[in-house]
């Protein structure tokens, strides 16, 4: 090489030139795929950990019921369910929860038993001052009467079940003539709940639920206890069964107590 030729241009130099360019950009070296390839120099990006605020976190963790701690606490499953319904469920059924009807099911009954004991109350004293004893003893036995009727709408209360499985829902009435009505879960096609604004105060709902057959064996469930805990348990049962399957495998046994 000659001294008069020109000397070539170092590597770190180099340029790409397009057609019409006048400054040329140097070529930058490829960018590493890990933030680990990057050398730790003035220039080096620096990596922070997103700021999570705590009431975020909150939500994510769990008891020793493995209940979430946070605004959204869902009450922990039953583990098993009560005789009146076991024996409804077949052997390889899994079991996520009963419940009764809301207690505002009840006032109607409630209400029929105090206005009767306050009127037959005062109006068998008022007539037992005017010794009037046979319209005191018909008064009495309507009493009772109505007493046996509001009883017997208790009772009826309390065997009134909304059951919850790995396979359906079903609902159980009934105190002597016993009715169990139930759909799969793979037919439900829409749900929904509905509150009054009663219902937002006391916490309860109706349920609508709406199936692919023209048949419906239960359709519209009154006056169900807490509509947004049952609502997000029967739809991640629907659509994330494996999910509920995995949060109940992982219940922490409880501490044993100290001696």
């Amino acid at each position: 090489m000659s001294p008069d030729d020109p000397e070539p241009p170092d590597d770190d130099q180099n340029r790409r030139r397009r057609p019409g360019d006048q400054n040329p950009e140097p070529i930058q070296p490829p960018r590493p795929e890990t933030a680990g390839d990057y050398d730790d120099g003035p220039d080096a990006a620096e990596f922070l950990p997103p700021e999570i605020p705590e009431e975020e976190l909150a939500g994510l963790r769990l008891s020793s019921r493995n209940a979430p701690i946070g605004p959204r606490t869902v009450v922990p499953l039953e583990e098993e369910p009560s005789s009146l319904v076991a024996r409804y469920l077949f052997p390889t059924e899994k079991f996520r929860g009963e419940w009764k009807k809301h207690w505002i099911h009840l006032v109607k009954e409630f209400l029929i038993g105090a206005i009767a004991t306050f009127v037959i109350g005062w109006a068998t004293g008022f007539l037992g001052k005017h010794d009037q004893k046979a319209l005191v003893s018909i008064l009495l036995v309507i009493w009772v009467v109505i007493m046996v009727y509001v009883g017997w709408r208790i009772a009826d209360w309390y065997f009134d079940r909304f059951i919850l499985t790995n396979k359906r829902i079903m609902v159980v009435n009934g105190l002597v003539t016993r009715t169990v009505g139930m759909m799969p879960l793979v037919r439900v096609t829409d749900m929904k709940y509905q509150q009054s604004a009663l219902g937002r105060m006391l916490n309860y709902g109706t349920f609508v639920v709406e199936s692919a057959g023209q048949d419906q064996a239960l359709r519209k469930v009154p006056t169900l206890p807490n509509p947004n805990e049952l609502y997000l348990r029967i739809v991640e049962e629907m659509y994330e069964p494996e999910a509920v399957e995995a949060r109940l495998a992982q219940v922490p046994d409880d501490p044993a107590p100290e001696a």
